[in-house]
């Protein structure tokens, strides 16, 4: 049976159709490099465009939580997890002091670390002290086998090389960080946050040995990006520019490049700006708030690869909405995720209660939903163009696609006056994936649409 709705044919469908498939898993291939044709986006065959998003949490690398030892994070099940939602990237965290806490929880332990504890003499957490001059293979061991993981389920990872946030906002971090005095025996004082500065020749010369070891370890590998730091603020700007540079020139020796990345430099009245992020050399960012990432992102100009973060943009945060609106803008939405089921069930790895962060459920979905429809897309030639829609959210090649995202209202004006002739128009479920509904459309106009479900809706369009 078939109907008119606002000059569209329609047809309505008894049962609704199956969500979006996403195809057989295949392993991660690369190494990404920016797509030359539209930088928006990575490509690893460059030709076609990738799209990034996924879930990430603190305990993905090392294990922490409120015992000592931590309970192991179980990642074989945080992959099943990921794979469940059709996620295909994650930052692989890492955390810096041995000990820590947060003013609202618990005292929270992580292991392992990269150096090994050899002694002579205790650190301050009671454990022999470490020697900066010797890795820890339990570290970089791990380090290889979970990038590895991940790579298998065609999922990318970001290696966080240093954990900016802590020396800041925890509570003792800087006590328990192996680079403070009394916790190794090299007679090495980076002075808490001239750690992540340019001051100390010594530090700078042991940070840069510890980068290449990762980049010894993972480096032949086709899934990997690096990001410098989470949240060191303003102060490490230089310092992140300089390892961003080291990296790409350490990697232009072994023949593998991987893109590198910038993230928001939170540190309260020290944070940094986007434009300290667009100024650097990154080949990938993560911006905060400003210039409205969080609420209403603005389109992608090419610059940088846009990794939009909820850690950066909330803390804790996000909605579905976001996602939609992050993906038709030309960025890739990535969520901070506390995937508890994955952790100590009696507290969270900080001390808190154990609850999800709201909406989280819905996110994971609508991440999982934008991946699956960015498979069907010639996202190599779409650009963000809200003039199109308006709804101000739409992601199109004109003349061939249109993918507009409905926050709200009752129907979408859509400018089709660049596709000629007939079009099939599907809607869909922004959470479900669902084809809700399929009708054809002739192009060559503005055209007014009436949606046939409320909103938030998407509404493909595609010439036929």
């Amino acid at each position: 049976m078939k109907r008119m709705i606002g000059g569209i044919l329609m047809a309505s469908l008894s049962e609704r159709e199956p969500a979006l498939g996403i195809g057989p898993r295949q392993g991660a291939t690369g190494p990404l490099k920016v797509h030359p044709a539209n930088p928006r986006y990575f490509t690893a065959d460059g030709v076609s465009a990738l799209y990034l998003t996924g879930s990430h949490t603190w305990s993905n690398l090392q294990d922490m939580g409120v015992k000592d030892p931590p309970t192991p994070f179980n990642f074989d099940r945080y992959l099943a997890f990921l794979e469940h939602y059709g996620h295909n990237f994650i930052r692989l965290w890492r955390w810096e002091p041995t000990r820590w806490r947060y003013p609202h929880g618990k005292v929270c332990f992580c292991q392992p670390q990269p150096w090994l504890r050899t002694g002579p003499g205790n650190a301050r957490d009671g454990k022999p002290k470490f020697d900066l001059t010797k890795f820890d293979p339990e570290h970089f061991k791990r380090l290889r086998e979970r990038v590895e993981k991940a790579g298998k389920k065609g999922i990318y990872v970001s290696v966080m090389l240093f954990e900016g946030h802590s020396l800041q906002f925890a509570q003792d971090a800087w006590e328990y960080h192996p680079f403070h005095p009394d916790n190794n025996i090299n007679g090495i004082n980076a002075n808490r946050l001239d750690y992540y500065t340019l001051k100390n020749p010594q530090v700078l010369h042991l940070q840069r040995l510890y980068v290449q070891k990762v980049i010894e370890t993972v480096g032949e590998l086709d899934n990997v990006l690096y990001e410098i730091s989470n949240e060191a603020g303003r102060y490490s700007t230089e310092w992140q520019y300089d390892m961003i540079r080291f990296i790409k020139q350490t990697e232009q020796q072994p023949g593998k490049v991987h893109p590198v990345g910038m993230t928001f430099q939170y540190g309260g009245d020290q944070s940094g700006s986007n434009q300290d992020l667009f100024n650097s050399p990154a080949d990938w960012i993560s911006p905060n708030p400003e210039g409205g990432y969080r609420d209403d992102p603005p389109p992608n100009d090419g610059r940088k690869v846009v990794l939009n973060d909820t850690d950066h943009l909330w803390g804790e945060g996000g909605n579905p909405q976001w996602v939609w609106k992050s993906f038709v803008q030309g960025h890739h939405p990535l969520f901070m995720d506390r995937i508890i089921e994955l952790m100590d069930k009696t507290v969270a790895w900080d001390g808190r209660t154990e609850e999800d962060i709201p909406a989280s459920e819905s996110i994971r979905k609508a991440m999982g939903v934008t991946r699956r429809l960015a498979l069907t897309l010639p996202l190599e030639k779409m650009l963000p163009l809200p003039e199109l829609s308006s709804s101000r959210y739409c992601l199109s090649l004109p003349g061939q696609h249109y993918v507009v995202f409905v926050p709200e209202g009752t129907a979408v004006e859509v400018d089709l006056t660049a596709l000629k002739g007939t079009a099939q128009v599907s809607w869909l479920h922004p959470l479900e994936g669902t084809i809700l509904q399929n009708g054809s459309i002739v192009g060559g106009t503005k055209l007014n649409l009436p949606l046939p479900y409320p909103a938030p809706l998407v509404v493909h369009i595609t010439k036929t």
